[in-house]
């Protein structure tokens, strides 16, 4: 072969090389990360679910890929973008219990992971927690079914005669179950509550004035609605010197006075160990819904200081954070 043919075949093998290296190397597996909610609250569980992708030998970018979609608090988006990640193809969505509502009424063949602050059978999401069935599996955080132990723990800083207000949504399931539970609670110990109901965030501001005078204490409903507006609520609970108890430990971080339940983001790590494992081969029917056993009663004694609450010495001693 003459030097000239020969640097043209070398020149040309060259060129066809990376395609052929980049046709053969294989794609990274998609996630789909789906929450009903604004992508501004979501940090802590995006954090919490890489850590657990992690833990189970998946990392973000290197081999495995993740698509976020977020429906921003409108949960008639949840459909479209459910569609969209089965286009893509995704090989499992995670979601929280409103899109993964959605994602389920959409297939029946993608893997979905839930995580909920509700109980899961009684959602519809699965039929039994230790053998789910079909294409769902989850965590269970059990925010939700906690209500009764936040108003005893809230009737420990007002006295007895005193009302209280709960704020409760009004557009899930989890909000009517928590509802009920906290008023037969009351009625067991003979708490007066009154009951606010809230449909949007545009109802917020009218609630806190709605109970203005009429109420001592607040307790707020867990629910997406609540959840999204963790910051809002707390100004207002600051506003109108309401001491407030919440169903989750961020509420506190963002100034709220204390919150009683299970870690969101460890429920999210939890759902990136069991989304890790269905890559890996394994079924969701073949995994047992999973569910938080530890709780957390976590105090900000700055916000109590400002509501000029000197707390007992028992409810400190209980909690098992204490945030000056």
């Amino acid at each position: 072969m003459r030097r000239h043919d020969f640097i043209k075949v070398i020149a040309g093998s060259a060129t066809v090389w990376p395609l052929v290296a980049r046709a053969q190397q294989p794609t990274m597996p998609v996630i789909g990360f789906l929450r009903s909610t604004s992508l501004a609250v979501s940090t802590p569980m995006v954090t919490g679910f890489r850590q657990g992708l992690t833990a189970g030998g998946f990392t973000e970018g290197q081999n495995v890929a993740i698509e976020y979609r977020y429906a921003d608090d409108q949960s008639e988006r949840l459909p479209a973008l459910v569609a969209e990640l089965i286009r893509l193809p995704v090989e499992v969505i995670v979601a929280n219990v409103t899109a993964a509502l959605a994602a389920e009424a959409a297939t029946t063949t993608v893997p979905i992971v839930f995580v909920t602050g509700s109980d899961p059978v009684v959602e519809g999401l699965v039929a039994d927690l230790n053998r789910p069935g079909g294409n769902v599996t989850g965590v269970s955080f059990v925010a939700g079914l906690l209500g009764a132990k936040r108003l005893d723990l809230l009737r420990q800083l007002v006295p007895a005669t005193a009302t209280m207000a709960m704020l409760v949504g009004t557009d899930t399931l989890e909000g009517r179950i928590e509802r009920r539970d906290v008023e037969l609670a009351a009625q067991a110990f003979g708490q007066q509550l009154t009951i606010v109901p809230v449909r949007s965030e545009g109802e917020l501001d009218g609630a806190f004035a709605s109970i203005v005078g009429r109420a001592k204490a607040m307790l707020i409903g867990a629910g997406a609605l609540f959840t999204s507006n963790q910051e809002r609520i707390v100004v207002l609970a600051a506003r109108h010197a309401l001491p407030a108890i919440y169903p989750l430990r961020e509420f506190v971080v963002a100034g709220g006075l204390m919150s009683y339940g299970a870690s969101i983001a460890e429920a999210y790590r939890q759902a990136g160990i069991y989304a890790g494992r269905i890559l890996k081969g394994q079924k969701p029917s073949d995994l047992p819904v999973m569910q938080s056993a530890r709780f957390e009663f976590v105090i900000n004694l700055k916000t109590a200081k400002t509501l000029g609450l000197t707390l007992p010495p028992g409810l400190l001693a209980i909690a098992d954070e204490v945030i000056e």
